[in-house]
C-alpha cells in the first residue's frame, strides 16, 4: 500500500517522493481498465486520476491508498468520460460524412441557419472578454466544471459569467428578431 503521509502543513499535498509512485500505479490501473479505442488518451485519464487523488490528499490526513482504490479511481474516471460522451455526442464536420438528408436541405433553412450563425457571432463579439470566453466554451458543449478547469476560474465565477453571458446573448439575439 502507498502511504499518503500526513498532509503537508501548508499545501496538504502528497509528499513529492510518493507522487511518482502514485502516478506509476495509476498508469497501470488506467492501462488495465481503458478500452483499446481510447489508448491514445490514457495520459489524460491518468492526469484526471491524479487530480482526484491529490484532492483526496488535501481532504484527508494519513489515509492509505491501496492498489484497489487506485483501480477504482481509474475506473470512475473512465465511466465519467463515457457518460460525458453520451451526453455530448460528437458530430462529423465533413459534409461527405453527414448523409444525404443534410446535404440536400431546404435552401431557405440553410440561409436562415447561416443568418442565425452570423447573429450569434455578432452578439458574442459584443460580450465582455470573460463572458465571451465562458459562453463560447459552454456553447461548444463544455460543462460549467470543464469550462472552469479550462479557463482556470473558480466554479462560482464561471457559473456567474456563463449564465449572465447567456442572458446577454439571448437579449442581443431577441433585438435581432431571433428567438429560441
Amino acid at each position: 500500500m502507498l502511504q499518503v503521509e500526513e498532509a503537508v502543513a501548508e499545501g496538504g499535498d502528497i509528499p513529492a517522493a510518493d507522487v511518482g509512485r502514485v502516478r506509476v500505479h495509476l498508469t497501470r490501473a488506467v492501462a488495465h481498465v481503458c478500452p483499446r479505442a481510447w489508448w491514445a488518451r490514457r495520459d489524460d485519464f491518468v492526469q484526471d486520476c491524479m487530480v482526484r487523488i491529490l484532492g483526496l490528499a488535501r481532504r484527508s490526513e494519513g489515509k492509505r491508498l491501496s492498489a484497489t482504490y487506485l483501480y477504482r479511481v481509474a475506473y470512475s474516471v473512465l465511466i465519467d468520460e463515457i457518460r460525458r460522451r453520451r451526453r455530448q455526442p460528437e458530430t462529423p464536420l465533413d459534409p461527405e460524412e453527414l448523409g444525404p438528408a443534410t446535404r440536400e436541405s431546404d435552401p431557405e433553412a440553410v440561409a436562415s441557419g447561416l443568418e442565425t450563425g452570423r447573429a450569434i457571432l455578432d452578439c458574442l463579439a459584443r460580450l465582455g472578454r470573460d463572458r465571451r470566453h465562458g459562453v463560447t466554451l459552454y456553447l461548444q458543449g463544455h460543462s460549467i466544471a470543464e469550462t472552469a478547469r479550462i479557463l482556470d476560474w473558480t466554479a462560482k465565477r464561471t457559473e456567474n459569467l456563463v449564465y449572465r453571458g447567456l442572458a446577454d446573448l439571448r437579449a442581443c439575439l431577441s433585438t435581432k428578431g431571433i428567438r429560441p
